[in-house]
């Protein structure tokens, strides 16, 4: 059996029977699945037609590209479509992660949102029209068509899996952000958390203006304070998380984008500038509200507070902020970020102990590239680990280990593995630093090379086992040669892909890690991995 298969289990599909089906444009398969809704252009526009209940409405954000700033309006809506991205960018990931139908990197339309409108086939479609995406073929399809259910009974998918499971010899885990996530991947099977990424906690109403806080703030001072208030809302996090795994591994990223994406973008502030002078009185009425966090509290502040905003943005703008001011490159510059972090999961982790739950924390280090990083950023965890121990009077197993993203770090894993005591890979990374290829934007270049003959398939959707994946051999082999019984694992959205998953049993990994939807493929992949192995073994004997 195929075991993407077994998404026919899980997720509704599009009855084209009935309908004359229209085809808009194809981009990438990112989430599989199907949804139908209206369409709308922002987050907020999501929540407020979204609804809830009785009066709940299926709808399509459509933008050119996520952000985490959208993940709010990502959660209510039936699916997503973008026009820019690939099959690893925020969009195609947080939707796998909801078990939620996207299309991405869909070129062939063109998004205005400020507008509110999208253009296909010639075609313009507002707001409120009514249009299906398929995200297991990456169609994005003219209004509103029927969904199938899965038609699977839950009693063959566990009997199937019964079958499997006796083989597998390599964990899988999820990657999960909330309580709600991992408690769907357990249903699933999950042994534990791979990645927790932090930065989604921080968009969440009541705390975005914190973090805002911190960003704006120029001083260590008015940073901590910042970052005290974030404090028990990070904790309260972690402890819902703890509590829904009972014991089992949740590893847990400290915060790894950007800065900037958590401010307004630079060509938003620039228009609001520049259109301010001739705003009558509801636009700035539209702007004191939208800036209101800001001090915003009448159309004079605007003057004085977007200007300062744009000069921090502007001062934050990086050319390739992929590669620039993230990962462990901000707990280096600022220690506090990663104290306060640290701190909250600790706490959480020794609360819940105290509820007679078991926990096995394990905090990740993003983006090391050398032993130096890992050690400054390993020494702060363990100093706030044994300040709270001794606060708490309670004592409490973690572990501290790093993802390794960058090429180096696969090439001096054996110096890394004597401050890290755990190897994650994140692929997704991994795989734009060895190719040079950007993540969001190798649609551009993708069907030529696939139709050339240049790639085989999307690096970004299975492991590239000649070069990512000869790193990735590299890193494990000289990481355990330090330390023996390093636990290594691999977090990017490899771990859900059959091929990827055979490849990462073959090389002895610990565990993958996926999104909760692709937990049952995972496990059926790692079991055919070790049941092939098997077979090639036997038939090796009787030869």
């Amino acid at each position: 059996m195929e075991p993407n298969q077994l998404y026919d289990f899980l997720v509704p599909g599009l009855d084209e029977k009935s309908t004359k089906v229209e085809v808009l444009a194809t981009g990438l398969p990112a989430s599989p699945g199907a949804a139908v809704g209206q369409i709308v252009f922002t987050a907020e526009e999501a929540v407020k037609k979204a609804g809830h209940g009785a009066k709940k409405n299926p709808v399509i954000l459509v933008r050119a590209e996520t952000t985490p700033e959208d993940i709010q309006g990502m959660e209510v809506a039936a699916g997503i479509l973008t026009s820019r991205g690939g099959m690893t960018s925020h969009a195609a990931v947080v939707t796998r992660g909801m078990g939620k139908c996207c299309v991405a990197g869909a070129g062939d339309i063109q998004v205005d949102e400020r507008a509110g409108e999208m253009r296909a086939k010639g075609q313009v479609f507002k707001e409120g029209d009514w249009i299906s995406l398929d995200g297991t073929s990456g169609r994005v399809i003219k209004g509103k068509l029927n969904t199938l259910e899965p038609s699977a009974e839950d009693a063959d998918l566990q009997k199937l899996m019964s079958w499997a499971e006796p083989f597998r010899k390599i964990g899988v885990r999820a990657n999960a952000d909330i309580p709600r996530d991992a408690i769907q991947a357990r249903a699933f099977g999950a042994e534990g958390i791979g990645l927790c990424r932090t930065e989604h906690m921080f968009f969440a109403e009541k705390r975005i203006s914190h973090m805002r806080a911190m960003i704006l703030a120029d001083n260590e001072k008015d940073r901590r304070t910042a970052l005290k208030k974030l404090l028990p809302m990070q904790r309260a996090d972690f402890i819902g998380l703890f509590k829904a795994m009972a014991g089992l591994p949740v590893t847990i990223r400290l915060l790894d984008p950007p800065l900037h994406e958590f401010l307004p973008k630079r060509e938003q502030l620039m228009v609001a500038i520049a259109s301010l002078p001739s705003a009558g009185a509801k636009e700035k009425k539209a702007l004191v509200e939208e800036y209101r966090e800001y001090g915003a509290k009448g159309a004079g502040d605007l003057k004085k507070i977007l200007p300062a905003l744009l000069a921090r943005v502007e001062e934050l703008h990086e050319f390739n902020p992929m590669l620039g001011h993230r990962g462990c490159r901000l707990g280096i510059t600022y220690p506090e970020i990663t104290e306060m972090q640290a701190r909250a999961i600790l706490e959480a982790a020794v609360a819940v102990d105290k509820e007679g739950i078991k926990t096995h924390a394990e905090v990740m280090i993003p983006l090391t590239a050398t032993v130096k990083e890992m050690a400054n950023q390993g020494a702060i965890v363990r100093r706030v680990a044994e300040e709270v121990f001794k606060e708490k009077g309670r004592h409490v197993h973690y572990l501290v280990g790093t993802m390794i993203e960058l090429p180096r770090a696969c090439l001096v894993a054996g110096e890394i593995a004597k401050e890290a005591e755990f190897f994650s890979f994140g692929t997704n990374d991994l795989t734009q630093t060895t190719f040079g290829f950007s993540r969001d934007d190798i649609n551009k270049v993708l069907p030529t090379y696939l139709a050339e003959g240049i790639l085989k398939q999307d690096p970004f959707a299975a492991i590239d086992q000649e070069g990512v994946g000869e790193l990735v051999r590299i890193g494990i082999e000289r990481g355990r040669k330090t330390r023996p019984k390093l636990e290594v694992g691999i977090c990017g959205e490899h771990g859900g892909e059959p091929s990827s998953v055979e490849f990462c049993h073959r090389v002895g990994m610990d565990y993958v890690s996926c999104s909760p939807f692709r937990v049952l493929t995972a496990r059926l992949a790692a079991a055919q991995a070790a049941a092939s192995e098997k077979l090639q073994i036997d038939s090796g004997r009787t030869k």
